[in-house]
């Protein structure tokens, strides 16, 4: 019904592919994500009547057409799934960069699936929002992967092949060990980005990126520092877009020497992670910050245990 009060849902930023497991698996991270409040009106349809940014200011860079915009997008399938009545007023606060290789896009279509869910006379459980919240990152990235969406809309570690789709497989992760993730001043375009990869791999290099998938999950499984360390790598995709971000060599060097687990590049990039054993965080974050800097280039970081959580309703609701 028109005039009800909005319902404000919280979705984080993600990693995507987390190096050894492209476009299958994700993790997510604390500390950075989009809000999306929602109400009920009487009139049929989504709107967006607001996009703002973390500073308050209007985000001129994002389309408040309904059908451009991931979180209604997501808002929109759920709410024609359920043949809801009436409509929706939807507004949004970005707090992840655009084109960062964090899932942005993502964690909008999560939020806005999760608003939406909260208004329905009977809500959904969480992990059934799974397909309406990729019909909203489809908008964004092209294509049929989960490995941004899944991590934002149930936290953690998270196994989501297309193969297996809409099952998530939240995998176990190891208390000791964390995330730290740097974004560089910098753009990349997911769907221009996908649109470069090869079309063929050889054998070889899928057996070995396959091996590298299975020793990463089996050290996370079984809290074995040194599988996670000799596991995480990327053959296949990491050297196909490196080179799109200037700092890449420089930062991964850093976090490596700093002590890291791995490091690759968050997505597409520009963003790159690494894991560590939590009592070198600060140092590895520092570390690649400074090389970042020493680039050119601004930046931020956020440090993340491997546990954190997914998306959720603020505002008591």
């Amino acid at each position: 019904m028109a005039g009800n009060e909005f319902v404000t849902a919280f979705a984080p930023a993600s990693i995507g592919n987390v190096a050894v497991g492209f476009d299958m698996l994700g993790l997510a991270i604390s500390g950075a994500g989009d809000r999306v409040s929602a109400r009920r009106v009487s009139s049929e349809g989504v709107t967006i009547t607001e996009i703002r940014g973390l500073d308050g200011e209007v985000h001129t860079d994002l389309s408040n057409d309904a059908r451009e915009n991931t979180a209604s997008v997501a808002a929109v399938a759920l709410w024609d799934a359920v043949g809801a009545p009436g409509g929706l007023e939807l507004k949004l606060q970005k707090g992840i960069p655009l084109q960062s290789g964090m899932g942005s896009s993502s964690a909008s279509a999560v939020a806005g699936a999760v608003a939406a869910n909260a208004l329905l006379d009977s809500p959904l459980p969480i992990e059934k929002l799974l397909p309406y919240a990729l019909e909203g990152e489809k908008v964004a990235s092209g294509g049929l992967h989960a490995d941004n969406v899944a991590p934002s809309l149930i936290g953690g570690l998270v196994l989501c092949p297309r193969a297996l789709l809409p099952r998530m497989i939240s995998l176990p992760t190891h208390d000791g060990v964390c995330s730290v993730i740097l974004h560089p001043e910098l753009l990349v375009n997911t769907a221009e980005a996908r649109k470069l990869l090869a079309d063929t791999y050889s054998a070889e290099q899928w057996q070995l990126q396959q091996g590298y998938l299975a020793g990463f999950m089996a050290g996370m499984a079984t809290s074995d520092i040194e599988l996670i360390r000799a596991s995480l790598h990327d053959v296949i995709i990491e050297p196909q877009r490196s080179g799109a971000v200037p700092c890449f060599d420089a930062v991964k060097a850093a976090a490596l020497g700093a002590g890291a687990l791995g490091s690759s590049l968050g997505g597409s990039g520009p963003s790159l992670f690494a894991l560590c054993e939590n009592d070198i965080a600060a140092n590895v974050a520092e570390a690649m910050e400074k090389a970042c800097r020493a680039e050119g280039f601004d930046c931020q970081s956020w440090v993340s245990p491997l546990s954190s959580p997914g998306a959720y309703l603020e505002d008591g609701h």
